[in-house]
C-alpha cells in the first residue's frame, strides 16, 4: 500500500469514527419522553441521565407506569428499539432493571411481559409503604435542611391552592412531587431509591383505577398535615400522617379494583 492509499484509508477510518460519534450523539439526544398518554411520571432525573441505558430505562418505565404498555402485554425489544431510536443493548439493560423492580417479567423461551396488576398487589404494597414511608417521613422531619423546608413550604402553598375544578392528573402530579420531596428530605439515598420503586408500582395501580375511583382531592389535601409536620420538624406527627395517608389511599383504591 503506497502513501496515498494509506492516507485515503486513514481518512476513511476517521470519517467512519466521526459518523459513529455523530450516531451516538444523535441517539443520546433522541430519547425524549415517549409516552403519548396524557398521564405522566414525575421523574426529573430522566432529563439528566447520561447513558443510553438510563434514558431507555426512564422512557420504558413511563410507558409501563402510565399503562401505554398494558399490564400483561408482551414486550417487543425490537419495537422499543425502533421507538426509542437505540440499539439492543440499552433496551435489554433497561428491561433488566425493570424486571428487578417487578414492572416486567421474563420467561425463558416465552418472552418478556409487562407485570400484571391485582388487588393483592395493592394490599402488600401498602403494608410495606406504611412502614417505610412512615419512617421516611420521620427522617424528613428530623433531617430537612433550610432549603428542603422552602420546597416543603412551596408544596404547602400548591396544596392549599387546589380548587374543586382541579383534574385528577393535576392531583396525581402534585402527589408525585410531594412524595418525591419527602424522600429527598430524608437524606438517605438507599431509602429514597427503595421508596421510589414502591411508589412507581402504586402509581401504576392508581392510573389503572383512575376512571373508576372517586375524586382524590381530599386524599391529596391530607398531605397538608404531613407537610406541616416536616416543615415544623415534628418527626412523630410526620410519621403518623404518612401512615394514615398510605392506609387511606389503599382503602380508596381497593374499593374500585
Amino acid at each position: 500500500m503506497d502513501q496515498g492509499e494509506r492516507k485515503n484509508g486513514q481518512r476513511l477510518v476517521e470519517v467512519r469514527e466521526s459518523d459513529e460519534v455523530s450516531r451516538v450523539v444523535r441517539e443520546t439526544s433522541s430519547i425524549t419522553p415517549m409516552s403519548t398518554s396524557p398521564l405522566r411520571v414525575h421523574q426529573p432525573e430522566a432529563a439528566e441521565a447520561q447513558s443510553l441505558s438510563d434514558r431507555a430505562y426512564y422512557a420504558i418505565r413511563e410507558l409501563i407506569v402510565t399503562l401505554e404498555l398494558a399490564p400483561g402485554s408482551i414486550v417487543s425489544e425490537r419495537e422499543l428499539q425502533d421507538r426509542l431510536g437505540v440499539g439492543r443493548t440499552p433496551v435489554r439493560e433497561a428491561l433488566q432493571r425493570l424486571e428487578n423492580e417487578s414492572l416486567v417479567e421474563v420467561y425463558p423461551r416465552r418472552g418478556i411481559f409487562v407485570s400484571n396488576v391485582n388487588v393483592l398487589d395493592l394490599a402488600v404494597l401498602s403494608e410495606v409503604r406504611a412502614v417505610l414511608e412512615g419512617f421516611g417521613a420521620r427522617l424528613a422531619a428530623d433531617r430537612a435542611t433550610a432549603a428542603d423546608r422552602e420546597e416543603i413550604a412551596a408544596l404547602i402553598t400548591d396544596v392549599e391552592q387546589l380548587t374543586a375544578s382541579a383534574d385528577e392528573r393535576r392531583l396525581i402530579d402534585l402527589d408525585q412531587r410531594i412524595h418525591r420531596q419527602v424522600y429527598r428530605c430524608a437524606h438517605n439515598p438507599f431509602l429514597e431509591t427503595t421508596l421510589d420503586g414502591y411508589y412507581m408500582l402504586t402509581l401504576r395501580i392508581w392510573f389503572l383505577a383512575l376512571d373508576r375511583v372517586a375524586r382524590l382531592e381530599q386524599a391529596v389535601k391530607e398531605h397538608l398535615e404531613l407537610l406541616h409536620a416536616i416543615h415544623d420538624g415534628d418527626p412523630e406527627r410526620a410519621e403518623d400522617a404518612m401512615r394514615r395517608h398510605v392506609a387511606g389511599f389503599e382503602e380508596a383504591i381497593r374499593r374500585v379494583l
